[in-house]
C-alpha cells in the first residue's frame, strides 16, 4: 500500500494517559521484544524476533530511533510500553532501484488497547516524521487477511499498490 506524503494527513487525536516518544537505544529493547512477541504471537516471522534480530536491524544504515515511536502508559506508577510504530526510509542509494520513500516498517498495539485509536495516533505521528524528512510518499506491506490493519491504512489515505505472494498452497 502507498500514499503521498504531500497530501494532508488526518489530525492525530492524543490518547489520554498515553505518552509517545522515540525509541531509546539501550533501554527499550527488551520491553519492545516482549510487546512485539505478544502483538505478533501468531505471525511466523515478526512474532519470533530475537534480541539478535533486533540488534541486526538497529545496526542497519536505515535505522533511526527518531522514527521508531514508542507509546507508554503509566500503570501502577511505572511507564509500560503499550504500542510502537517503526518507520524507515526505503530505497535510495541504489539499494532498491528507486528513489527514497518512507515505509511503515512495523506497527504494534498491546491487545488491551486495540480499538482505542492508538494505532491511528502512532501511524499519523510516524507519517509526520517521514514527511519531516522531505520524503514524497510512504509505503507499507500488510498481510491481505489483516482486515483491521488494511482498514486503518485506508483511513490514513493508503491505497493498494502491488501484491507480493510469499507462500502459496500447492495445487497438487
Amino acid at each position: 500500500m502507498r500514499r503521498s506524503l504531500f497530501a494532508p494527513l488526518p489530525k492525530a487525536n492524543d490518547a489520554v494517559g498515553i505518552t509517545v516518544r522515540p525509541f531509546q537505544v539501550g533501554i527499550d529493547e527488551q520491553s519492545w521484544l516482549d510487546l512485539n512477541a505478544t502483538v505478533f504471537a501468531d505471525h511466523p516471522e515478526q512474532g519470533r524476533m530475537s534480541a539478535q534480530d533486533l540488534a541486526v536491524r538497529m545496526s542497519e544504515q536505515w535505522f533511526d530511533p527518531g522514527g521508531f515511536l514508542i507509546a507508554t502508559q503509566e500503570q501502577s506508577g511505572t511507564d509500560v510500553m503499550v504500542g510502537y510504530h517503526w518507520t524507515k526510509v526505503h530505497g535510495g542509494a541504489g539499494s532498491h532501484g528507486h528513489s527514497e520513500i518512507g515505509e511503515i516498517y512495523v506497527l504494534g498495539i498491546s491487545p488491551e488497547l486495540r480499538g482505542t485509536g492508538l494505532a491511528k495516533l502512532l501511524s499519523i505521528r510516524g507519517l509526520e516524521h517521514l514527511r519531516s524528512k522531505g520524503l514524497p510518499a510512504a509505503m507499507l506491506y500488510v498481510d491481505a487477511d489483516n482486515k483491521a490493519a488494511i482498514s486503518l491504512y485506508e483511513s490514513l489515505g493508503f491505497a493498494h499498490w502491488d501484491t507480493d505472494v510469499m507462500f502459496r498452497k500447492s495445487s497438487v
